[in-house]
């Protein structure tokens, strides 16, 4: 085979949006999803040299397929076997009017073609069950690599170009093993001998035969490399395909609620017509090649029947030479016809080959050797609810530096690192995503966080902030940019990823659930649990839905969940993260789906869990902040301010506004307003009433000054927030939890 030029059109997936949901900065816009894209690597290919890279596949069955080759090789050369019989018999009993010879001769006949047919049969049952081995370990091979693969390659890669890589391209390299690579070798031996018979026969009727053979190699190249493009487009526009066949499925109660059946048609049949009209390019070029390699030989076979016809004229060729001759030519057609096709056939495996490996050769995720000395962190932590990150009082519009580990800012002196007391810490983390534009800002720039053992830290900010991914770098499921995160003192960077997400359990915004029972689900979270981590995890989420199942938690969900409505499938999600009583806990706004009755009883549930681990809890409504000891205000990939709910909703004007919808337009004291002592608290503004340090606001809600001071620490006398009893500090902020949030933004 010749080198062919790699397709110039689908080589890579869709370019990424890395934005994963409303909490996330967008990346730079792409491509469609679905749509492939250049690879950029335009280079020549070899097609052999792809498809070799099967070997190790095939390595394992190799006794058995060459074994099935060797087998088919004979059962091909019996074929021209029966030539020379012909020979025997035309020129021997026919000529002497031998009926016994004659009839010995139909029975080698016979047997030959008995043989042929039965030495084939052998080669198939050879091949099939190991090849379908061979494909069966290719596929498994392939998802283990897609579960080891990092969360960007995900976000980058349709799913319907990773699946039709595991179905439709496996399926083509089963066929091409089992039937053209055998075929290949097998006629081109075939044609080598019954070229050598030919010629042994009468030479220059065989070179007559062998004449167009020069231009038919030379056709047979640019066919290939023609047609090796034409089937890379297909076999991409049929993942193509498949994204939008699996997003309609996916999606179809969106496509009926907006009534887009019809829109949705009109795309995939633009997406079909788009592949039929490849797969004819396919069919015109394969039709040409083979109208050639058919028409060529029937010439040339043509132009050596009525040479030879000549010769036994003069008597210069026996009879029998030229029918065995011609039988020997007739016995070749099959041979020389199928090239074409096997080509075809080999072109569509390389392809497939290129495709799958184009996954399989992309990095997986690999833990480093632990550094010497690592493992440890060194900065010193002050004990939780002093109202800072643990260095010092930080400002309200930046996150603070830390003085570092083992400094003394007052007398700038080194001092020996004081062992660190634990938790959650994030030191000087800053985060951009792999595919974003070098100009680009970073989603996360330069966090410091402490989030100290046993204590609860909210995580408050605005739509796209980055709250998200700064809750999925704890489970590495991004490796940071720069800085690092610890565990208890140990950098996560140096630990292997197993161990991390051993010791932390997420539960995401977007709910996802396996098509499994609602056990099965939960247990996802703890791996070994038995029926009792299940109950209690139900009871934490308040699954109390379970009991009226039929099957209870044996139930099955359903693909996605999507038999349940999206609180339940909210609440299960949560059931998972803790299940297995992590001693990390990430929750991305776990009870934006439930009502607020529901909601009060799940937080009543879940303040028990929260005594005996440290978490970290992506919020959105007041109700959710009050779950925590501290909360961290992001802003602008920053962390803007620390404090406690009510310190914030004194200082901090965007925290403030973010809680109620409330704009600040004055400054002031204590309000004397509709909600300046109710809901929220003393302290603030005045809102609606006259203040005492200021003019109020017509929203309702609670605002800081816009010149508010930093966060400082708390009074001497405050008790640390990490001994107080949970919800103890809060207690007057409670009825806020049960009033809408859209009042405030009336």
């Amino acid at each position: 085979m010749t080198d062919t030029t790699a397709p110039t059109d689908a080589t890579a997936p869709a370019a990424p949006t890395t934005a994963a949901d409303d909490d996330t900065p967008a990346a730079a816009p792409g491509p469609p999803a679905g749509a492939a894209t250049p690879s950029g690597r335009a280079a020549r290919r070899s097609t052999v040299r792809s498809l070799l890279r099967l070997w190790p596949y095939v390595r394992p069955v190799r006794r058995r397929f060459f074994t099935a080759a060797v087998v088919a090789t004979v059962a091909s050369s019996l074929g021209l076997v029966m030539p020379l019989v012909l020979k025997w018999l035309v020129d021997g009993p026919v000529r002497d009017r031998d009926p016994g010879g004659v009839w010995l001769g139909a029975l080698v006949l016979l047997a030959l073609g008995v043989a042929e047919a039965l030495l084939f049969g052998l080669r198939r049952w050879l091949v099939a069950r190991p090849l379908a081995g061979v494909e069966a370990a290719m596929r498994a091979d392939l998802y283990r690599h897609l579960q080891r693969l990092p969360v960007a390659f995900h976000d980058r890669w349709p799913s319907g170009q990773l699946l039709s890589r595991g179905t439709t391209d496996l399926m083509l390299l089963r066929l091409f093993l089992a039937f053209p690579l055998t075929f290949l070798v097998v006629n081109g031996a075939t044609v080598v001998v019954g070229a050598v018979i030919l010629l042994l026969q009468e030479w220059s009727l065989g070179l007559v035969l062998l004449l167009p053979v020069i231009p038919l190699v030379l056709l047979l190249s640019v066919f290939e490399a023609r047609y090796s493009l034409v089937t890379r487009e297909a076999q991409d526009q049929v993942g193509d395909v498949t994204t939008v066949v699996e997003e309609s499925v996916l999606g179809i109660r969106i496509v009926k609620g907006f009534g887009r059946h019809r829109s949705q048609a009109e795309a995939f049949r633009a997406l079909t017509r788009r592949l039929r009209a490849t797969e004819l390019h396919k069919v015109r070029l394969l039709a040409a090649i083979w109208a050639v390699i058919m028409s060529v030989p029937e010439l040339a076979i043509g132009a050596a029947l009525v040479l030879g016809t000549v010769q036994v004229a003069d008597g210069a060729l026996s009879a029998g030479t030229l029918v065995a001759f011609l039988s020997t030519a007739l016995a070749l057609r099959w041979p020389v016809e199928s090239i074409g096709f096997l080509l075809a056939m080999s072109q569509d495996a390389a392809a497939a080959t290129d495709r799958f490996f184009e996954v399989m050769d992309v990095r997986e995720e690999r833990d480093p050797d632990p550094a010497p000395g690592t493992g440890t962190g060194t900065a010193p932590t002050p004990a939780p609810g002093k109202g800072n990150t643990g260095r010092g009082p930080a400002p309200a519009s930046s996150s603070a530096p830390d003085p570092g580990p083992g400094r003394d800012p007052a007398a700038g002196g080194e001092a020996s690192p004081p062992p660190d007391p634990g938790g959650l810490r994030f030191e000087g983390v800053s985060f951009r995503y792999p595919d974003a534009a070098p100009e680009a800002p970073p989603v996360l720039d330069r966090i410091d966080l402490h989030i100290a053992p046993g204590e609860t830290m909210a995580l408050v900010g605005a739509t796209g902030s980055g709250k998200t991914t700064l809750t999925a770098l704890v489970p590495r499921l991004h490796e940071v940019t720069a800085g690092r995160i610890t565990l208890d003192g140990e950098d996560i960077a140096h630990l292997p990823r197993e161990r991390v997400r051993e010791m932390v359990s997420v539960a995401f915004e977007e709910p996802t659930l396996f098509s499994a029972t609602i056990g099965e689900n939960v247990l996802m979270g703890a791996a070994g649990a038995g029926p009792g981590a299940v109950r209690r995890a139900l009871d934490v989420a308040q699954v109390d839905f379970v009991a009226g199942l039929p099957g209870g938690v044996d139930t099955e969900v359903g693909e996605q969940g999507h038999r349940l409505s999206g609180g339940q499938r909210q609440r299960l999600a949560l059931a998972r993260a803790v299940a297995g009583r992590p001693r990390f806990l990430v929750l991305d706004d776990p009870l934006s789906a439930l009502d607020v009755h529901t909601e009060a009883r799940v937080e009543a549930a879940l303040r028990r869990v929260l005594r005996e681990t440290t978490a970290l809890v992506v919020a959105h409504r007041p109700s959710t902040v009050l779950l925590a000891d501290r909360v961290a205000l992001l802003s602008g990939g920053r962390i803007a301010a620390v404090g406690t709910h009510q310190e914030l909703l004194r200082s901090s004007t965007e925290y403030a506004w973010l809680m109620t919808g409330a704009e600040t337009h004055g400054a002031g004291g204590h309000g004397a307003g509709e909600h300046g002592a109710g809901e929220h608290g003393a302290g603030g503004p005045g809102t609606g009433g006259p203040g005492t340090g200021g003019p109020g606001t017509e929203a309702r809600g609670t605002a800081a000054p816009v010149d508010a001071e930093p966060v400082g620490p708390e009074p001497a006398d405050a008790e640390p927030v990490g001994t107080k009893p949970l919800g103890a500090e809060r207690a007057d902020a409670e009825p806020m939890a049960a009033e809408p949030v859209e009042e405030g933004a009336r």
